[in-house]
């Protein structure tokens, strides 16, 4: 008779029952594990016996077969060996086999018998008590899984501990959930000198979640303004803290379950691959985007990451999620994130204008930007020119306004968009950067002189169907910035403003140009 114990395989940021199923058969002694096992998977049987061996225990003679159901899901990672070792057990008689009725198992093995940690702890426990199951995982993980709210956890330290538990010789206690941090005091606007326009430019977009390229010369303060903008978002929302924490999980992000309603800031090196950005790898593991949803992804020197790394980021900033396709299996993450994005004018930096300009303007500005497509330009709100800080600007006192003044303005525009989307109800997006089709044409209706001001801006090919719906889009952000009144003319040229692509390229607004009349 088989001895079942209930896994768990991740999809994504969910997880999927897996039922491991140990049985003795006549034959040779062997150790055999069955059911569509990566290598980490099939290495699990000598970790196996070698913790049983530091018990004191030894397999079991003739054939053990270990079975992974369902044959023909991908079973990949480490923490099959507790199941597996709980599941040989049972067999064995070591345990009772009607103690592991009712209970999910994950964990790695050490050699010794102690339990190590693994990832996605979180979405094991919430998964399990879906199934009506408790969840068996490292000490490490439980202060992690007991955020699961109603799902019991057990977490012992090792086999022994857990062996004595379902006996009755030492009763293991359920861990207690992790702590909740507080956000940790980021860099101050009131650092950054000058910039008045850059800084518009951020509290736009921070307080409708809009995607930002700052275009200026090194120095200029365009990486300063961008590591600025977590300390003006809001702190995450319960329902957004277990999205980006499941996330987490998954990626082993998790220390000693501890979490924090700071949004995810993530800014990675130029070098970064596609699958580093999007996910992928061996075990399909969550990228940046995904690491950075409900928060901000801060790409540094856009134009040096790879053509084919920024064009992969297209369809999540659309879709909000990013699909890393399989042979046998596609597997979805959250991909919801703010963009905000660097770059210099040019290889040089000096761009073509003003002292210490290139030799080689405008056609260095053009190779160099054009390095970066026009279709994923297209999906970004504001892009913003910063120019060089003179001396006159870091002569002058600290600005009156700082991070604070201005956080508050944006959660104060943050609210009128969540009250008028609850008002709606139907799912509509609480977010300005992310309404579309009629919920954005009611909230964002334009009087005549507004929607003449957008029909001339259509008319003169600088903005495309997708141009045309984030233009109105920053209109009704920067309306509510104002106090949530109707979006008229001025709120609409200011956003067209920041509808500049590209220095002087065909049918788009040079670097400098204002909609106006």
């Amino acid at each position: 008779m088989a001895t079942r114990v209930v896994s768990l395989a991740f999809d994504g940021v969910e997880a999927r029952r897996v039922d491991v199923e140990v049985q003795k058969v006549g034959g040779p002694s062997a150790f055999v594990l069955v059911g569509l096992a990566d290598k980490a998977v099939g290495e699990a049987r000598e970790r196996v016996r070698a913790a049983f061996a530091g018990l004191g225990l030894a397999l079991p003679p003739g054939r053990v077969v270990a079975n992974l159901a369902p044959a023909d899901l991908p079973k990949e990672g480490n923490h099959y060996d507790l199941p597996i070792a709980l599941a040989l057990m049972g067999a064995m008689g070591v345990i009772p086999q009607d103690a592991l009725d009712g209970w999910a198992a994950i964990g790695e093995l050490n050699l010794n018998g102690e339990i190590a940690p693994v990832a996605g702890a979180l979405p094991a426990a919430m998964a399990a008590g879906a199934l009506g199951l408790g969840l068996i995982c490292p000490e490490a993980c439980g202060p992690e899984a007991a955020w699961a709210g109603e799902t019991a956890v057990l977490a012992p330290r090792s086999l022994i501990a857990l062996v004595n538990h379902f006996r009755g010789g030492q009763i293991l206690g359920a861990p207690r959930p992790g702590p909740m941090l507080d956000p940790a005091r980021g860099p101050d606007l009131r650092d950054v000198k000058g910039q008045e326009n850059a800084k518009r430019a951020l509290e736009i977009a921070a307080a409708g979640g809009h995607n930002l390229l700052y275009v200026g010369p090194p120095g200029s303060g365009k990486s300063m303004l961008a590591q600025r903008l977590p300390g003006l978002l809001p702190p995450l929302t319960a329902a957004e803290l277990l999205e980006t924490s499941l996330v987490h999980s998954v990626a082993g992000l998790i220390a000693r379950g501890a979490l924090t309603r700071a949004r995810p800031f993530r800014s990675p090196h130029h070098s970064a691959s596609m699958a580093a950005l999007t996910g992928g790898g061996l075990r399909v593991k969550p990228g940046e985007v995904s690491l950075a949803h409900n928060g901000v992804l801060f790409l540094d020197e856009l134009p040096e990451f790879s053509a084919q790394a920024l064009d992969s980021l297209r369809q999540p900033l659309e879709s909000g999620e990013v699909t890393v396709a399989r042979a046998n299996a596609h597997v979805r993450y959250p991909a919801r994130v703010q963009l905000v994005a660097a770059m210099n004018p040019c290889r040089c930096g000096a761009g073509g204008l003003g002292r210490g300009a290139c030799g080689k303007a405008p056609r260095c500005q053009q190779a160099y930007q054009g390095r970066v497509s026009g279709p994923l330009l297209d999906r970004i709100d504001l892009t913003v020119e910063v120019p060089p800080v003179t001396a006159a600007d870091l002569a002058l006192p600290p600005p009156a306004e700082g991070s604070a003044e201005v956080a508050a303005r944006v959660a104060a525009a943050r609210e009128i968009q969540v009250r008028r989307a609850g008002a709606a109800g139907d799912g509509a997006s609480p977010l300005n950067a992310r309404a579309d089709g009629a919920w954005l044409e009611t909230i964002a209706a334009l009087d005549a002189p507004a929607r003449a001001l957008m029909s001339r801006a259509a008319e003169a090919r600088t903005l495309t169907a997708r141009g045309w719906t984030r233009t109105l889009r920053l209109a009704r952000t920067i309306a509510d910035l104002e106090g949530g009144g109707p979006v008229r003319r001025v709120h609409v040229a200011e956003a067209l403003i920041y509808r500049r692509v590209g220095p002087g390229a065909e049918g788009v607004a040079a670097p400098g140009a204002v909609w106006s009349g």
